[in-house]
């Protein structure tokens, strides 16, 4: 029984923390549940960073009803100061006498030091409540901690023979309206999305996110572009100063074309490279370094194959319509020279298919 009443607690915590997806970056989402007596009697997520904690709102909510119970958390509550005190600290003062932990925090300032606080002040802890779950809801934060940089999701569309456009190049729309919505359900919870400028050359894109009726922003825009040759018209440099945007060129790139872009609010990085191919390694490793814990890369054939040749790509959301566009200058998703033999192809794990109107989508994750 008690186990039953741990897992429909923690599954409110971990309600309560995908809530906030894609505001609480370089943090976690967490989420937190106070439970006195067999009563809910406080809860709270992690909102932004800067701002208290999922533990401290549950804390807040709960007032004197706190002492003597149990709150669930889907994180490992943090034992230092950073722009926020511990959560132990809280936890302690509070008088909770157990805490059920779904997962330990991979961060090194973290990583056991919360539990071993809680447990010298003399609360009892469990950990591993649905652990799989709240790893799960934070992948692209354990990415950044464990890697070094965000976690990277490649979204394709594509007809059923395999194109991404005609050989006009035309590509609106291959998908359906609810796919596209869905596209902009995930730029609203990743943190920055990324293309080249391939893409930003052909459809004049604005990258933001479109969504009625629900609390929604825009990601971080990222594009790949290594001669600066984003047009000063675009929709994406005309919108930088509302919706920030880094550009990735190479060091030999025109300064006064950069002095013009950095002028119209946007963020020049110059990196490493040869010719037109940047050093993609380097570029998500700066955007981790930032902060940013996840990328949703919209890119076209070239740029989605270089990632996948470096080995950045982590999850794939693949849209297939039913369409046939048929033509063999019609490009597909992927480029490159591709591997000669089939044991060779990339594998992916975990497979879910989904349906959106007409059209399938394919959430899988490469396995490296």
């Amino acid at each position: 029984m008690q186990y039953s009443d741990d897992l429909k607690y923690m599954q409110r915590a971990l309600e309560l923390a995908i809530m906030a997806r894609g505001r609480t970056r370089p943090n976690p989402v967490v989420g937190a549940v106070v439970v006195n007596a067999g009563e809910i009697v406080g809860e709270g997520y992690h909102k932004k960073a800067g701002t208290p904690h999922a533990e401290v709102h549950a804390l807040q909510q709960a007032g004197l009803k706190a002492n003597g119970a149990t709150i669930y958390v889907t994180l490992e509550p943090c034992n230092h100061y950073g722009k926020t005190p511990p959560c132990t600290k809280a936890i302690i003062e509070a008088g909770i006498k157990k805490v059920v932990v779904a997962t330990l925090d991979p961060n090194p300032r973290v990583c056991g030091q919360g539990i071993k606080a809680l447990n010298e002040a003399g609360i009892e802890t469990i950990i591993g409540i649905m652990e799989a779950e709240a790893q799960k809801i934070n992948e692209a934060f354990f990415t950044r901690i464990i890697k070094g940089r965000p976690l990277v999701s490649l979204k394709v569309a594509m007809t059923l023979d395999g194109k991404i456009a005609t050989c006009s190049g035309n590509s609106r729309w291959i998908t359906g309206e609810e796919s596209r919505n869905y596209v902009h359900e995930l730029r609203n919870i990743y943190d920055v999305i990324m293309v080249g400028i391939g893409t930003v050359l052909l459809d004049d894109p604005l990258l933001n996110t479109r969504l009625e009726g629900v609390d929604s922003r825009d990601p971080i825009r990222a594009i790949v572009d290594s001669n600066l040759q984003i047009p000063l018209a675009s929709q994406i440099v005309k919108s930088a100063k509302e919706q920030p945007t880094m550009i990735f060129c190479s060091k030999q790139a025109d300064e006064q074309k950069e002095i013009k872009l950095t002028n119209l609010g946007l963020e020049i990085i110059r990196v490493n490279g040869e010719g037109d191919k940047l050093d993609l390694q380097e570029i998500v490793s700066i955007i981790g370094h930032k902060g940013y814990n996840s990328i949703l890369l919209e890119g076209g054939a070239g740029l989605n194959t270089a990632m996948l040749e470096e080995h950045l790509i982590d999850k794939l959301y693949w849209f297939i319509a039913p369409k046939i566009v048929g033509g063999i200058k019609a490009p597909g998703p992927i480029g490159g020279q591709g591997v000669s033999i089939m044991d060779d192809a990339i594998k992916l794990d975990s497979m879910i298919l989904s349906k959106f109107g007409q059209d399938i989508m394919i959430t899988a994750y490469t396995r490296w």
